[in-house]
């Protein structure tokens, strides 16, 4: 049997804009993707068999897990029989536009085939499994283009610390998306392909969100906010609590604020905390407000190598090599 302990690091958007409906039913977007360091924890108990059983417990259920659908998908491509057992402890807030579940699916996709000892188009079977997924198999910061599967990397960015308000509201993507009225045509294609181009122009030449981000915008907001008063009280806090910027992350509901510092955080992070003991109505009260930080894509791919170190080979190709490969 082999194991492995692994982080599965959750997203966040620092900028989202929506454009035309596409003939396929998807929407053509553009933004930026970042990992930041809140992540999943999932543990992987690996044995070759001569008949397959994928079982999974952990601290909460999902139905359709992405994890065991990327298991499926590698033994699969791979031709193997195996006897696989996860153990999942959710620490990424569902629903809340953060990737938790197209992480955690990433994840498996980078570590299963280390452990079988064959090597797969990882980036294929991700594109399968959800939008999101590709994104998760590099990190860092990385342009995404159509809806959301084609990624382009971007120069890493400063590591600066964030705060996650997580309300425990669940956004659904499909009716976020339908609010916003978005036709096979969209008269303000240019102008919002404009608009995100300027930022991500400011956000390459500076390497820090923080500095860029007065620039950013996330389309769903608009929709949301109105939909859910209580993210926009949660939003207009964080704006008040030193941040150099706040944008909502995806469709929602997370809700994202980023600092120069880790002092600025943490003096924001304790007067929001005491605020919420006394808030009512839709001031924010009931939310959490998560630490973590921005994840370049060099600390991202040495993450990997650590978690993997035991299974791999000592050279600097991406994804990395099993050392079981014959």
């Amino acid at each position: 049997m082999k194991s492995l302990k692994l982080q599965a690091l959750a997203k966040i958007n620092l900028d989202l804009r929506i454009l035309h409906k596409r003939a396929d039913g998807f929407h053509e977007l553009r933004t930026v993707f970042q990992t930041v360091s809140l992540a999943d924890s999932i543990e992987v108990d690996y044995q070759p068999s001569r008949r397959t059983k994928i079982s999974l417990d952990g601290n909460i259920d999902i139905a359709g897990n992405l994890i065991v659908r990327a298991a499926d998908a590698v033994l699969d491509s791979t031709r193997t029989h195996a006897r696989i057992h996860f153990r999942l402890i959710k620490k990424i807030p569902m629903g809340a536009g953060l990737g938790g579940g197209s992480s955690d699916a990433a994840a498996i996709l980078l570590a299963l085939p280390i452990l079988i000892g064959k090597p797969i188009d990882a980036h294929k079977l991700a594109a399968h499994l959800g939008s999101d997924v590709p994104f998760f198999l590099e990190g860092g910061a990385a342009l995404a283009l159509g809806r959301g599967e084609e990624i382009y990397p971007l120069p890493d960015l400063a590591e600066e610390p964030i705060l996650i308000a997580d309300s425990g509201i669940h956004v659904a993507t499909g009716p976020a998306y339908l609010a916003l009225g978005r036709g096979l045509t969209f008269t303000e294609s240019s102008r919002r392909i404009g608009g995100f181009q300027g930022f991500v122009r400011a956000l390459t030449e500076s390497r820090r969100a923080t500095s860029a981000c007065a620039l950013s915008e996330n389309d769903f907001e608009s929709v949301v906010f109105r939909e859910h008063p209580k993210l926009k009280a949660i939003a207009r806090k964080l704006s008040k609590s030193g941040a150099a910027g706040v944008r909502m992350t995806g469709s929602g509901s997370g809700v994202v604020a980023l600092y120069r510092s880790r002092e600025d955080r943490a003096q924001a992070r304790t007067a929001l905390e005491r605020a919420r003991k006394v808030l009512g109505g839709d001031g924010g009260s009931g939310s959490r407000f998560l630490p973590a930080r921005l994840v370049s894509r060099r600390s991202f791919e040495r993450l990997w190598r650590r978690q993997l170190r035991d299974h791999i080979l000592d050279d600097d190709l991406w994804p990395p090599r099993s050392r079981y490969e014959r």
